[in-house]
């Protein structure tokens, strides 16, 4: 019989416990197949529910585009996004970024807000204490206290050592050029959200959604705009056109020059104008662009059209003579020319001598229904369309009668935007091609591509013949810059004040074509009632201070632009109408105008 040993026994029952309490540790870290299988299947649940709740407030607020907007909208802590430069079509810069430093403020970590008020509108006098107390008293999260400092400012706050003050850099918009294009560049507020002109179109192109999706927009991954605008052209027409207001003690003026052959706005003033670094001056109401959102009777450039009208519908030729031995009448109204000849004229003569009667007898030719139709064909009855956000209806008569076509045919009773008078001109000159003005830089083909036909080409080689013998023998003759070969047209309107039409006040047009035979450029200048000089002999007319500057601005930009003076005559300019024996020695010299 065998004996066991010493104390086995007694540790047999130890030994069992032991062996299941290490039994039950080893099974907390084994991994069994169905065990992690149940794991696996919780922690997808649980990262399932996550993107589930996440898509559906993605799906929720792109339903409700308009609660994103107004979460944007109502803070005033957005830090500006970057947005893409602005060159001109050379490539030189008139809109960009710039890093700049800003201050910000954690309410909830302010220790001290009244010292914090203190020492923070030492350093920044313009800060309101009582509303920057309000600020930091608030429980956001976060508030601005101040934009866009200079080193020095950062340095003296940053010294202060106060708690809950931080610094962040963010974007600041700048124009390099000041107030150059400044109504067409527009400019962006403090938050990089476009307010006018081409900024707020660059964000109505699709910016601001890149932004709102939250992209990391940077300067570097942002194709720049390149715009129709040459830089130097538009400075030297800014700079004619303020000696002008200045000389004739004009209340404004406005400039510009267009391609005829690719609809490009080579160069755009108005004035007074702004310093879009300085945007607050922007809001005067005597800032608006003149060229777009303004709307003025053209006067007598917009017989061009109606002359057009007549010659491209066959009711007359050059040939053509308009009864002008006397005043008009029409019911209780007299049309005269400033100019009366008292005798009958020629298509020509009523040009050069700006005939009201000749053109009013033309436009009755035609009749109502058909100058409509004209002018819609021509852009003139409705709102024009460019990049520029900024733009005003037409005020076209309610109306429109007979008496109505008389008086619109020689530029009164219809108020249009100067760019969208241009438009129609550039169509007289070019061929008889209709192209949309833009503010981008595009080519010839590219502008041509679904641009209609609307008048015929003879009829607009005979408006580029009327518009270079006016300036040969007629009112455009200050224009006549040599080598140039300039055509033009001269357009004086009286001011209607409260209602009824001045006596002493004026609004005067010119429109020119450089070069005559060929178009490439058209340039139009406007000023808001100039004053007659002692060197004018006290005239205010078109001629003596809009043709002049226009003259001016032809001289110093032609150059610029590439056109080559040529002070020989070409030897057949109008080879449609060289036929017919047209020339300046077929007319009669015309009178002083």
């Amino acid at each position: 019989m065998e004996t066991e040993a010493p104390g086995q026994e007694e540790h047999a029952p130890d030994d069992a416990q032991h062996n299941v309490v290490l039994g039950r540790l080893l099974s907390l870290f084994t991994l069994k197949r169905e065990k992690s299988t149940r794991r696996i299947r919780l922690v997808a649940f649980g990262f399932g529910l996550v993107y589930c709740v996440i898509a559906g407030k993605l799906i929720y607020f792109g339903l409700h585009p308009e609660l994103r907007q107004a979460m944007q909208q109502s803070s005033s802590d957005t830090v500006a996004a970057a947005r893409p430069d602005i060159l001109d079509r050379n490539g030189v810069i008139l809109a960009t970024d710039v890093k700049v430093t800003s201050i910000f403020a954690e309410p909830r970590r302010i220790i001290d807000r009244d010292e914090a008020v203190d020492q923070l509108t030492s350093i920044f006098p313009d800060l309101d204490p009582r509303e920057l107390e309000a600020k930091l008293g608030s429980h956001k999260g976060f508030v601005w206290v101040k934009r866009a400092v200079t080193p020095e400012q950062q340095r003296q706050v940053y010294h202060l050592g106060l708690p809950g003050i931080g610094f962040m850099q963010e974007n600041k918009r700048v124009y390099p050029n000041g107030p150059i294009a400044a109504h067409v560049l527009g400019y962006a507020n403090i938050n990089g959200v476009g307010i006018s002109g081409l900024e707020k179109y660059i964000d109505g192109e699709g910016l601001s959604d890149l932004q709102n999706a939250g992209f990391n927009l940077t300067t570097e991954n942002l194709k720049p705009i390149v715009t129709s605008l040459d830089l130097n052209a538009t400075y030297a027409l800014r700079d004619e056109l303020a000696k002008g207001v200045a000389k004739f003690k004009a209340k404004a003026g406005a400039a510009a020059i267009l391609d005829v052959n690719t609809g490009e706005v080579i160069a755009m003033a108005s004035l007074p104008d702004f310093d879009p670094n300085n945007p607050v001056d922007a809001l005067d109401p005597d800032k608006i662009n003149r060229m777009t959102v303004g709307v003025y009777e053209m006067g007598s450039t917009f017989k061009a059209l109606s002359i057009a009208m007549a010659l491209d519908a066959g009711k007359v030729t050059l040939n053509s003579k308009l009864d002008a031995r006397e005043s008009l009448r029409y019911g209780h109204f007299t049309i005269h020319d400033y100019h009366a000849q008292h005798r009958f004229l020629s298509v020509p003569e009523v040009f050069t001598y700006s005939s009201n009667i000749g053109t009013a007898r033309m436009a009755l030719m035609v009749g109502v229904e058909g100058h409509k139709a004209f002018l819609h064909k021509m852009g003139q009855l409705e709102r024009l369309r460019t990049e520029l956000p900024e733009s005003a209806e037409p005020l076209v008569p309610k109306n429109w009668g007979e008496l109505n076509t008389m008086t619109i045919a020689f530029g009164q009773g219809l108020n249009v935007a100067p760019l969208q008078a241009m438009m129609a001109v550039g169509a007289l000159v070019n061929g008889g091609i209709m192209i949309h003005p833009t503010f981008l830089k595009r080519s010839e083909e590219e502008a041509h591509r679904d641009a209609p036909q609307v008048i015929k080409p003879e009829t607009s080689e005979s408006l580029r013949y009327l518009m270079r013998l006016n300036a040969e023998i007629g009112s455009a003759r200050k224009a006549d810059i040599d080598g140039y070969f300039v055509g033009g047209k001269t357009g004086t309107a009286d001011k209607i004040i409260h209602g009824h039409y001045s006596n002493d006040k004026v609004l005067t047009t010119f429109m020119a074509i450089v070069p005559a035979d060929k178009p490439k450029y058209l340039f139009f200048t406007m000023m808001d009632e100039p004053q007659g000089l002692p060197e004018t002999s006290y005239y205010r007319t078109a001629a003596w201070n809009s043709g002049a500057v226009t003259g001016k601005i032809i001289a110093r930009v032609g150059p610029m632009l590439g056109v080559t003076p040529r002070f020989t005559p070409p030897s057949e300019p109008f080879p449609l109408l060289a036929q017919a024996g047209y020339t300046a020695a077929n007319l009669p010299p015309p009178g002083t105008h």
